[in-house]
């Protein structure tokens, strides 16, 4: 990081701050934040104010967003980010635009024969490579529980797999020691899995949301869902694919659910840091 950049975010740090009820109200809102380390959520906490102080957040069709829904679009955005330094605030980002319901996307094909389709497809979400994440509110608001769905991650696991090279494939920037090869089987070998599945029965009840079959690229982003929000069944179904995952943002979300899970089922008493979900 360079200098300039440190000193204006250290001076943004000393003159914005999230009130403490505020955050509380927050962690609420996020059963998945739960089993956070003290550093980890103060890592946090301060990166939601960089976040929105960098990003243009576009509100559209007469939309508005209190001081807490803001931070529930920024704190899901940063989550995968807690340990990766490298991409700290996603610097391929430069603006967030919320709908504030499904929006139509116009879509282009090409086919085998150069036969060009055009249609209008509904959408949640979309990441481009132009800098830009559009979501829909309530997938925003659908999402921060175990119930694996997070629209928010699922669109930035777009921008992190774009790192690398600038290409939407899958293939995200690797650390030192994570060996392309075993990447690549570990989540080819799952993405083929559930392709076949799907192909013996349109309908079949999968591990992971058939959306995940559309791409490589699609897979990452489900698999990213499926990770911080439903670690326990990704990890049961496709191990290597979380193993890599694991490896990949240097978390295991597995803990944090298991926390969660222990604050529901013995209620702290008042002062404690239980945590509700939602």
């Amino acid at each position: 990081m360079g200098f300039w950049r440190a000193w204006r975010e250290r001076r943004l740090l000393q003159r914005v701050a999230i009130a403490d009820d505020l955050w509380a109200r927050l962690r609420q809102r996020l059963p998945i934040l739960d089993g956070l380390t003290v550093e980890e959520d103060a890592w946090l906490r301060e990166q939601c104010v960089l976040f929105l102080a960098s990003k243009r957040l576009t509100l559209l069709e007469g939309l508005e967003l209190d001081d807490g829904d803001r931070l529930l679009l920024a704190a899901q955005a940063l989550i995968p980010l807690l340990h990766l330094p490298e991409a700290a605030l996603y610097p391929n980002v430069r603006e967030i635009i919320v709908y504030p319901d499904t929006f139509v996307s116009p879509q282009r094909y090409r086919d085998e024969g150069g036969l060009e389709h055009e249609w209008d497809d509904e959408r949640d979400g979309e990441a481009w490579d132009r800098g830009q994440v559009i979501l829909a509110w309530p997938g925003v608001q659908a999402s921060g529980g175990w119930e694996a769905y997070n629209l928010v991650i699922h669109e930035f696991a777009h921008l992190i797999d774009l790192l690398a090279g600038g290409l939407c494939n899958g293939q995200p920037p690797l650390h030192e020691g994570m060996p392309q090869a075993a990447w690549s089987a570990a989540l080819q070998h799952a993405y083929d899995d559930l392709n076949r599945q799907l192909e013996a029965d349109p309908d079949a009840e999968t591990a992971l949301d058939p959306y995940a079959a559309e791409s490589p690229e699609e897979f990452f982003a489900v698999a990213c869902e499926y990770f911080f929000s439903a670690p326990d069944l990704l990890s049961e179904h496709y191990p290597q694919v979380y193993w890599q995952l694991q490896q990949l943002f240097r978390q295991d979300p597995r803990t944090r659910l298991a926390a969660s899970l222990a604050s529901v089922q013995h209620p702290a008493t008042p002062g404690s840091e239980a945590r509700t979900p939602i």
